[in-house]
């Protein structure tokens, strides 16, 4: 029973915190959107991106113990989101306009640590969540820098049902990043650290969960 109990909620828990995160990053390929403070809001979304797939990630990995889940969490978060982007898709704009994050590398590399290091959560949660955090907005602008003449684009189809918010406006020069990959890079290099710390530390607590 208590093995039938484990698996089940094993697999409930990986829908739920897959779900969850990429119910929580779902705009977070729409810097484009927000025209005014794209540079800005590319650097926030860096830092959430990198927390959700950090932990989830984290969590499923050391679950299982098997290098190659975080890759695996990381494409159900991607599929996920673009069945989600079609929404943009339906509303009217082009495939070129529609951003979908870049998880998949981040979590290459998360498995990479964890099993480089013979599957040792102290140097997967110091060296993976390092690299997924300085990778994650690297692989983002690279995505971001492919979408064509995204001013223009979204200029050409605005959509009334967009939220005020997210409705494009005439951009300003500079606001406060001058490299956006760069501050959103370094922020993620110390925040992944601890964010994959919280991804073992929810593992144990799901363990004595199930324990009890």
């Amino acid at each position: 029973l208590m093995v039938w109990l484990r698996r089940c909620t094993h697999y409930l828990f990986i829908v739920v915190v897959a779900v969850n995160s990429t119910l929580l990053t779902i705009n977070a390929g729409d810097y484009i959107f927000y025209t005014d403070w794209a540079w800005t809001s590319f650097t926030v979304f860096s830092i959430s991106q990198t927390l959700m797939l950090a932990v989830g990630a984290t969590y499923y990995l050391t679950f299982t113990g098997v290098p190659g889940t975080a890759t695996y969490y990381g494409l159900i978060m991607t599929v996920y989101t673009w069945v989600a982007k079609g929404a943009w898709f339906a509303l009217g704009y082009p495939y070129d306009f529609i951003v979908t994050p870049i998880w998949l590398p981040s979590a290459m590399l998360l498995d990479l640590a964890y099993w480089a290091t013979k599957k040792n959560k102290h140097s997967l949660i110091l060296f993976g969540g390092v690299l997924v955090g300085m990778s994650l907005p690297l692989f983002n602008m690279v995505n971001l820098i492919t979408v064509a003449d995204p001013l223009e684009t979204a200029f050409k189809y605005p959509r009334p049902t967009l939220p005020p918010y997210m409705t494009p406006i005439e951009p300003q020069v500079g606001k406060l990043y001058n490299s956006p990959v760069a501050l959103g890079a370094g922020a993620g290099a110390v925040l992944s650290v601890t964010f994959t710390a919280l991804g073992c530390k929810l593992n144990t607590w799901t363990y004595r969960w199930m324990a009890a």
